[in-house]
């Protein structure tokens, strides 16, 4: 930042501070990826975990029940969500934390049922027909044969996560929204753009090495 401090003091010529300095920018950026990698595999095991127990005969019934439940939790704004957790449990990571794991599981349920269901059942058949036990089927054949679909639900969520990061900034956690915040606050338009861009570039840059995974077992597949 400091060799582009020249471009923004000649962009925001009436900013007496053109460049974010109250903190170091790759810092947030490795505390913003650590708050989304965190959130979003809790949000997998338990979006994951869910979508098979509902596709199996024992979960079956609760199909609607958790579809009802995970998608209030994508409807509940994760401003509301960090709004009650922090008078419970106090400002940082954990209230976001929470926000962006509740916010991240229905992606991920949905496109692991959707996968799951779309598994032949001639191929099913084929799995039992060699000795596979159903522990054995689920692991070696429908997961195998579901990744590209879960894989597509975990980029939406981990897109959608690395934009909600940016609201932990206002409970006390360091993320990419911190120089956001603290510009809207300052009506310093320099620090926004800066964080702004930093977390654009980090959503792009993420979701294209989803992406080539995505590509990679679509092809394992194949």
């Amino acid at each position: 930042m400091e060799a582009l401090r020249p471009l923004f003091a000649a962009l925001f010529p009436e900013l007496e501070r053109p460049v974010y300095e109250q903190d170091s920018l790759a810092e947030l950026l490795l505390a913003h990826l650590g708050l989304v990698a965190v959130s979003s595999a809790a949000a997998a095991v338990v979006g994951g975990g869910a979508g098979i127990f509902i596709t199996r005969p024992a979960g079956r019934e609760f199909r609607q029940l958790a579809d009802r439940l995970f998608a209030i939790g994508q409807t509940v704004p994760p401003v509301a969500v960090l709004a009650v957790a922090t008078p419970l449990i106090g400002f940082g990571y954990l209230p976001a934390l929470i926000a962006l794991t509740l916010y991240g599981l229905l992606p991920i349920m949905r496109s692991t049922v959707a996968g799951l269901e779309a598994v032949p059942a001639a191929v099913l058949d084929a799995g039992r027909g060699q000795g596979l036990d159903r522990w054995q089927l689920l692991w070696r054949v429908e997961l195998a044969l579901a990744a590209p679909a879960m894989m597509a639900g975990l980029r939406t969520s981990v897109s959608v996560n690395i934009g909600t990061a940016a609201l932990a900034s206002t409970v006390g956690a360091r993320t990419l929204g911190t120089p956001i915040i603290t510009g809207l606050n300052g009506f310093n338009t320099a620090y926004v753009l800066q964080g702004a861009v930093l977390l654009g570039l980090l959503a792009i840059v993420v979701d294209l090495g989803l992406a080539r995974v995505d590509r990679r077992l679509t092809r394992w597949q194949s």
